[in-house]
């Protein structure tokens, strides 16, 4: 996992030599946990404490882990971009913004490769993001959520559970429902 993260921080250190872009890695029981979190991409916390789901949605993500009986050690996070896409308002602002097609392709690969690398018995993708790129770009969490799925990883498969996002719920408490109804599925699948 180590020769992983150098060869990543030397290739996007090498794309943004000029800017400070924190590299935030997967965390967690790297060596065949029961599931593999997937999130998009770091947030504000995130950068800021180099570490995934910290945030806001990080006190989602807690509250996930409690219903299906799991504790952040037991298991892997980790997100598809691994630095902080962001958008400057008018007013000079910084806020997140959702990655782009250039980063997404840039950082597909190295998630790619960690997975293979960490070998999750189940995949667990939050949001739209993270289930496209493993199941493409025509994947919709509306349709996908709450089931079991595969995956094809550079030839390896896997099983997959897409999930909405935890910050999804923090926007829009109408998913609060069924995000509860689906942690109550993937309790039993895993």
């Amino acid at each position: 996992m180590e020769q992983f993260r150098k060869r990543c921080r030397a290739f996007f250190d090498t794309l943004w030599p000029a800017e400070e872009k924190t590299l935030v890695f997967g965390e967690g029981r790297a060596d065949h946990p029961p599931i593999m979190l997937i999130g998009e991409a770091p947030g504000e916390q995130e950068t800021l404490q180099g570490r995934p789901f910290v945030g806001k949605a990080g006190k989602n993500l807690d509250a996930f882990l409690e219903v299906v009986g799991l504790r952040r050690e037991d298991i892997y996070i980790s997100n598809v971009v691994k630095v902080r896409p962001t958008k400057v308002s008018p007013k000079g602002s910084v806020s997140n913004r959702p990655p782009n097609r250039e980063e997404l392709a840039l950082f597909t690969p190295y998630l790619y490769e960690e997975i293979l690398l960490v070998q999750p018995e189940m995949i667990v993708t939050l949001g739209n993001v993270a289930l496209k790129a493993l199941l493409g770009k025509d994947a919709v969490i509306g349709e996908h959520h709450g089931q079991v799925t595969r995956a094809q990883v550079q030839g390896q498969a896997f099983q997959v559970f897409p999930l909405y996002h935890p910050a999804s719920i923090i926007y829009n408490r109408s998913l609060t429902e069924i995000y509860q109804q689906d942690l109550q599925k993937l309790k039993t699948v895993i």
